[in-house]
C-alpha cells in the first residue's frame, strides 16, 4: 500500500486510543474503568498505574476533543443470569489524532 496524503506517514499524526468502562451505557455515567495506549511513543501506560480515571465520564472525554469511534452492543442478559458477575459490558472507545 502506498503512502497518501491523509495517511499518518505523510501528515505526521499518530492515534491515541482511550478505553473507557462505564458504569451504564449512556455517555454521562461513570467510568469504573479504562485503559490508554499511545501511538505517538511518548507515553507508555499501563494497567493499574492509577487509581483515578482520566476522566469522570464518557462525556467529559468528548469535551476534551476525543473522538468516540465505537460503543458496546447491548445485549440483554440470559434469563436467569441477570446477575451474574462478568467483564464489564459498557465498553467505549475514542482517538485523538496527534
Amino acid at each position: 500500500m502506498t503512502a497518501t496524503a491523509e495517511t499518518p506517514q505523510r501528515t505526521g499524526l499518530r492515534q491515541q486510543v482511550l478505553v473507557l468502562y462505564l458504569a451504564s451505557s449512556a455517555l454521562d455515567a461513570r467510568v469504573v474503568g479504562w485503559s490508554t495506549y499511545d501511538g505517538t511513543g511518548e507515553t507508555h501506560p499501563t494497567t493499574g498505574d492509577s487509581d483515578v480515571p482520566p476522566y469522570e465520564t464518557g462525556l467529559d472525554a468528548l469535551k476534551d476533543g476525543w473522538r468516540l469511534f465505537q460503543a458496546s452492543q447491548l445485549n440483554p442478559p440470559y434469563p436467569g443470569h441477570e446477575y451474574d458477575v462478568s467483564f464489564l459490558k459498557h465498553e467505549f472507545f475514542f482517538e485523538k489524532l496527534v
